[in-house]
């Protein structure tokens, strides 16, 4: 009788036993493969689903490590071969392999054109950005990848080949399949293709930098900026993991971005405020250090100074994010954390995910909280994947 191995080898897919650097959240799957088509990552699932393997996608494994290990995987799909690029600047439209990196994307040789996403890990692929819904400053104007995503080819636990979507802006059908794979973790489904709305590259771009003098004046000052008829891009927060004083940073693009600067400017009521030409150097980067804790925090935008002010008796922790749009990121010190997820959670009424920790940091916490809408994710994960084996546990609720 074939083995697992041995079958999924019959594909004609690279597939080789599992090395440490295959990890996945310290989980060790069994096998790892290296699909170069759609087609090739349906056989591979066809072959898992037959012999009952469990399955997590990956692109270059930045992300490997957020979320909830998975309670088991036999295989590990590996999207790196995927690289394929389509792009229709006529429409504003591009077609992407979900293996190709993220930062591909940011420009178009001889065409004024980007996605409109920033990429706060300044790595990672199209898939697992996609997987994970990260998205940096500029989610205050042009949303986030599953605002911005107009088509996706996805492979199902089964094997089956599902698309929705269309090359063109103006077709809205199957958006549901691309909203809910965004986010999930590779619970539903394994990314294959991805199709994207453009935006033309601003002829100019200006940072306002404003240094408030207390965490209370924060709030007033981003609601300021947020509702400014200049119409900021992204309004954000840094605060210092050193106790430092925060500092807001607004960008404005456009032909008039040196006056809609100044205007912004003149909304910093008295506080220290000058315009730049270079973004901060903290801009679109996440706080604390790589291997590190790493929270992702919602909440209201009025509440970001209220927010701060909290978790300073927590010591060294680093607050970044987007304040205009009500998500922030932190990262505590890793023996505060249980104190300071019961703090953000209890008192503060914010929902917080961890998304990143040492395994000895996080252990007893429940990285993602109270969900709402789990009966419904749960349903979902039903009709997608019945038999449960599409990166196990990964998700809220053990999804």
């Amino acid at each position: 009788m074939e083995t697992p191995f041995e079958a999924l080898r019959g594909t004609g897919v690279p597939v080789e036993p599992a090395a440490p650097g295959d990890a996945i959240a310290g989980v060790l799957p069994r096998w790892v493969a290296y699909p170069g088509t759609t087609a090739e990552v349906a056989a591979l699932m066809r072959v898992s689903a037959e012999h009952g393997l469990a399955v997590v996608p990956s692109g270059e494994g930045t992300k490997l490590a957020w979320g909830n290990p998975p309670e088991r995987c036999d295989l590990l799909v590996r999207t790196g071969r995927l690289t394929s690029l389509d792009h229709s600047p006529g429409d504003l439209v591009v077609r992407v392999s979900a293996g190709l990196p993220i930062g591909t994307l940011a420009s178009f040789p001889g065409v004024a054109q980007e996605l409109a996403l920033d990429n706060p890990l300044g790595a990672g692929t199209v898939g697992g950005t996609l997987a994970t819904a990260v998205a940096g400053p500029r989610r205050f104007r042009y949303g986030t990848a599953r605002d911005l995503l107009i088509g996706v080819t996805v492979v199902l636990a089964d094997g089956t080949v599902a698309t929705s979507g269309g090359r063109v802006v103006k077709n809205v059908a199957g958006y549901d399949l691309g909203k809910l794979l965004c986010g999930s973790y590779g619970t539903l489904g394994v990314v294959t293709e991805a199709v994207f709305r453009l935006h033309p590259v601003p002829p100019r771009r200006r940072w306002v930098t404003v240094e408030p003098d207390s965490l209370a004046a924060l709030d007033g000052l981003v609601a300021a900026l947020a509702a400014s008829q200049a119409e900021p891009c992204a309004v954000e927060v840094d605060r210092p993991g050193d106790g430092s004083a925060p500092v807001v940073a607004a960008l404005v693009e456009g032909t008039a971005a040196e006056e809609r600067a100044a205007a912004v400017r003149d909304l910093a009521g008295g506080h220290p405020a000058r315009v730049r030409d270079e973004a901060p150097g903290w801009w679109n980067t996440l706080p604390g250090d790589p291997g590190g804790v790493l929270c992702e925090l919602r909440l209201p935008p009025a509440e970001v100074g209220r927010t701060l002010r909290e978790v300073t008796a927590f010591g060294a922790v680093g607050v970044r994010g987007s304040a205009a749009s009500g998500v922030l990121w932190a990262a505590p010190p890793p023996d505060a954390l249980p104190a300071f997820v019961a703090a953000v959670r209890d008192r503060l009424g914010g929902r917080l995910v961890v998304l990143a920790a040492p395994y000895d940091a996080v252990e007893g916490i429940d990285r993602w909280g109270p969900v709402g809408a789990l009966p419904l994710m749960r349903r979902v994960k039903e009709r997608f994947d019945p038999d449960r084996r599409l990166s196990l546990g990964r998700f809220a609720g053990g999804i």
